[in-house]
């Protein structure tokens, strides 16, 4: 005997409520399989769970679409901020800078290595390191380091900064859209049940397959069991 199973995704519960809804639209209220109540219950429930729900939807995919930008400038901004620190570093192999010239990058005077910029907040440090330090070293009389200049090293990281803190306010604004559709979710699954119980109880004096009928003529969804459908 086939079972009733109620939605479980967000697409199932708003084909749910927008059966009931265009039902209830379109049908003398005395001859409704539901209560007019619930009716408008629903009615001014629909719209309200349709705009969370798009809402939610653009806020994710305007976050995967930033999560790639992240990534992709991330990678290009790490190049330029490891070959700018590469390029001072055999200016002081050649002696045309001085050692102690790194500590105004935080580096030690005979540190020679590049920091780990494996993550976005190490780039984010370093990057900014590089900047201040190559600026207060060109303010202190030194000849700029090119290929690349700190003037595109600075374009490159300030990009990537921005995707970076748009892609958080993206995060913390799509959390807040989950949770409110979370929530009415909650409602929408009170509202299917109580539909779905007055409109089987409406239909409780017909024969079975007439009942299930009428039901699934209102949106409710009814599944054979596996043994049934190898039976059928």
């Amino acid at each position: 005997m086939p079972y009733r199973r109620l939605p479980n995704t967000d697409q199932a519960r708003l084909r749910a409520l927008r059966t009931a809804n265009k039902k209830g639209s379109v049908t003398n209220p005395f001859d409704l399989a539901f209560s007019q109540r619930l009716f408008l219950q629903i009615k001014a429930f629909l719209p309200l769970y349709e705009q969370a729900i798009e809402q939610y939807n653009f806020s994710k995919n305007r976050q995967i679409k930033y999560g790639k930008l992240v990534n992709d400038q991330f990678k290009i901004t790490r190049l330029y901020v490891s070959h700018f620190l590469q390029v001072l570093n055999f200016g002081i192999i050649r002696g045309e800078i001085k050692p102690e010239v790194r500590t105004l990058f935080s580096l030690s005077k005979d540190d020679r290595s590049v920091p780990e910029l494996g993550t976005e907040q190490q780039l984010i440090q370093w990057g900014k390191k590089v900047i201040v330090g190559e600026e207060k070293r060109i303010a202190m009389g030194g000849n700029g380091i090119y290929n690349p200049s700190i003037a595109m090293v600075k374009i490159k990281y300030e990009k990537f900064t921005d995707y970076y803190n748009d892609h958080k306010n993206l995060q913390v604004t799509t959390q807040k859209m989950h949770d409110k559709v979370t929530e009415l979710r909650e409602k929408a699954d009170n509202l299917i049940l109580c539909l779905w119980n007055e409109v089987e109880a409406n239909f409780e004096d017909q024969p079975r397959d007439i009942k299930r009928e009428k039901c699934t003529d209102y949106g409710v969804v009814y599944m054979f069991r596996k043994q049934e459908k190898e039976l059928s």
